[in-house]
């Protein structure tokens, strides 16, 4: 049972580490930040935006998607029969590791989101204050993107339970057999009591803040006024006809249906 749930929660982890999303985001602001490199080397939100890719350069680095992989082979797919008295499993050296690297990984992914918010709520001062407003615009739907990719992939929450199920695991093998690989460090019984914070009141803060922030950006509807009732039925009444005189003249170039086979 326990194998098998640490493999479940390996899985889980791997995928949200390894989906698309963060590496999408990733690849984005690179780009963005190597577009204005030359021209904000100086600017406070342009250093914010660097200190987020720097969290996501290191989260990479760690290669966890691949240390998990590795923990994955070497658990037995297949549970020991009854019968059996023994059961393969990993070996504390390798379980420590791991754990170490979780640990670390929750570290800079708290860290990850703290930058998040802390780049957001610049930009979003510097876009009060007229400044740079496409790169703040940008960096603010980047920041909103990343940060809620990783509150709702819970990538976080996942790696907390990776820990649980580690810590158990790690301290039936450490029993059956001592063979500790990592000295001068003791592993946290929780990880809540590691990161120093409550994970879901730290999250409803930040959120609370970014929210909070961005309804002082409502100055840019200047730039784009709403349109009038009285205007925007006209608008769609002429769209409207303009599509029907667009069908007719089709119908009556193109009598034959496109979708049927022409001989």
């Amino acid at each position: 049972m326990l194998l098998s749930a640490l493999r479940r929660c390996c899985d889980i982890a791997g995928k949200r580490l390894s989906g698309p999303g963060l590496a999408a985001e990733g690849r984005v602001l690179h780009a963005v930040l190597y577009v204005y490199h030359s021209r904000l080397l100086r600017h406070r939100p342009y250093l914010a935006l660097q200190q987020v890719e720097q969290c996501l350069k290191r989260l990479w680095k760690m290669n966890l998607v691949g240390c998990l992989e590795t923990l994955v082979g070497l658990i037995p797919k297949k549970s020991a029969s009854k019968a059996q008295a023994e059961c393969l499993v990993p070996s504390q050296p390798i379980l420590e590791t791991v754990a170490l690297k979780v640990l670390g990984g929750c570290k800079l992914i708290l860290r990850l989101l703290d930058c998040c918010c802390k780049a957001f709520l610049l930009s979003v001062k510097h876009l009060c204050s007229k400044e740079f407003i496409l790169l703040n615009t940008v960096a603010l739907g980047l920041l909103s993107r990343l940060w809620f990719v990783i509150q709702y992939r819970c990538v976080l929450q996942t790696l907390m339970s990776l820990y649980t199920a580690l810590s158990t695991m790690l301290h039936l093998v450490s029993e059956t057999q001592k063979t500790p690989y990592i000295k001068g460090f003791t592993f946290p019984s929780d990880v809540g009591d590691f990161l120093g914070v409550n994970v879901s009141s730290e999250a409803k803060k930040q959120k609370a803040k970014m929210l909070t922030a961005k309804k002082s950006t409502s100055w840019m509807k200047k730039f784009f006024p709403a349109m009038p009732e009285a205007v925007s039925e006209v608008g769609k009444r002429r769209k409207s006809e303009t599509c029907t005189s667009a069908v007719k003249n089709c119908s009556i170039l193109c009598p034959v249906d496109i979708g049927e086979t022409v001989v």
